[in-house]
């Protein structure tokens, strides 16, 4: 029997648990699958060796980088994050039907995360809340917090470039799926001061919105070589640790 890992370079809706409380894919997520389709070879000679996923919701993106990647990335480890329990379950099931593992945990954006991988993270991958809102709804429970954005849609964008900036190693890339109304010129803007490059990999527009995915990667060379240095370091510490065990007993969850 060929396994559904080697079968597929995406996951499939069918196989996907359902959650009113959780996103279930839509146009964005799909945009930023086939911006990571449409980059999977320079994904595969990358070689990245621990990939994230902010904010998994249906675990659609997370489990379907898990199998484009394949067997051709052997040893790869991937996380997720997520402030709505339920999205972490739903996730968890979505993994486990296609036969691929992530350590998934129960967080705001990385909180608990970022200090312990910073500059280890090769590939983040994030579908931000990014629909203009009242500020009120930002952060609520349950689905709102999926798609809330505050003004202009950037109070989350925010607050995760930052926080991913710390995660990405001196090579490591970001894809964003942004909305016309975040202004995302003033994004890559603000990136580009921060020393990152960035490119528009997919841009579709649908009746109700127009989105851009966007990579980005880090510029300077001289920093990125000294950024490999150190995590070639610490590359011996995260050796010490079978991942599974580690996050399970730091977090209580694993994948």
């Amino acid at each position: 029997m060929v396994s559904l890992k080697s079968s597929y370079k995406t996951a499939q809706l069918r196989l996907l648990s359902r959650h009113p409380e959780v996103y279930e894919p839509c146009d964005d997520s799909f945009a930023l699958v086939d911006a990571l389709l449409a980059d999977r070879a320079n994904l595969l000679q990358h070689k990245p060796r621990l990939c994230m996923e902010v904010g998994c919701g249906s675990g659609y993106v997370i489990t379907s980088l898990a199998l484009m990647l394949g067997e051709e990335n052997f040893g790869v480890h991937y996380f997720a994050t997520d402030i709505n329990p339920h999205a972490v379950e739903v996730t968890r099931a979505a993994l486990e039907a296609h036969g691929v593992h992530a350590e998934i945990i129960t967080t705001n954006i990385a909180s608990g995360l970022h200090k312990r991988l910073a500059g280890m993270i090769d590939v983040v991958v994030v579908n931000p809340p990014y629909v203009p809102t009242p500020e009120e709804e930002v952060g609520c429970d349950g689905i709102t917090a999926s798609w809330a954005g505050g003004e202009n849609g950037r109070k989350v964008i925010d607050r995760i470039l930052p926080v991913v900036d710390e995660l990405l190693s001196g090579d490591g890339w970001l894809y964003m799926v942004t909305l016309t109304a975040n202004n995302p010129s003033q994004i890559c803007r603000s990136m580009r001061e921060k020393g990152y490059a960035s490119r528009i990999i997919v841009q579709r527009s649908t009746e109700e919105e127009s989105l851009h995915v966007i990579k980005f990667w880090r510029e300077d060379i001289a920093e990125m070589e000294g950024a490999r240095a150190v995590a070639s370091g610490s590359e011996s510490w995260l050796s010490q640790f079978p991942l599974r065990s580690f996050w399970r007993g730091n977090n209580g969850r694993s994948g």
